[in-house]
């Protein structure tokens, strides 16, 4: 499996939200604390009835090789992702289904689903909703942020 990072330029990922346990919050509340509220609220206008996820990984122009995720997500609810920016190609795979997310949401079990990133070009950013096993019940929309 081959493919060139960051076809759209510098790639990185980073979240916001709430973490379990001893992981203390992500940085990016304090350095983006307003689009972690943009980010949430667009969570809620994707998908009205479900339930408000408590943390986001932001992703900018990542091709995520075949994985199942694991670490502080462990034990994660449902994910939805969605694709925005000016970019062809860098379908989502879930179990081998190709999904195309760009301004399309998406929901998959990241935990339990093998998933992956298609090869694209252009500037590619993945908004990745989910509540990681120790975080049930605290929903990002509420976190107050001191700015």
């Amino acid at each position: 499996y081959g493919f060139k990072e960051g076809q759209g330029g510098a790639s990185g990922s980073f979240s916001v939200g709430a973490m379990p346990g001893q992981c203390g919050a992500p940085k990016g509340n304090t350095l983006f604390p307003e689009l972690m509220k943009a980010a949430f609220e667009l969570e809620i206008a994707l998908r009205p009835n479900r339930e408000p996820s408590s943390t986001i990984a932001i992703n900018r122009n990542a091709q995520f090789r075949p994985h199942v995720d694991n670490g502080a997500g462990a034990g994660q609810s449902r994910s939805l992702i969605v694709g925005l920016g000016t970019y062809a190609g860098g379908e989502l795979v879930v179990e081998g289904d190709k999904h195309d997310i760009r301004y399309k949401a998406i929901e998959f079990n990241g935990w339990t689903q093998r998933h992956w990133t298609k090869p694209f070009e252009g500037e590619r950013y993945s908004l990745v909703w989910f509540t990681p096993k120790g975080c049930e019940g605290v929903h990002g929309i509420d976190i107050k942020i001191d700015t």
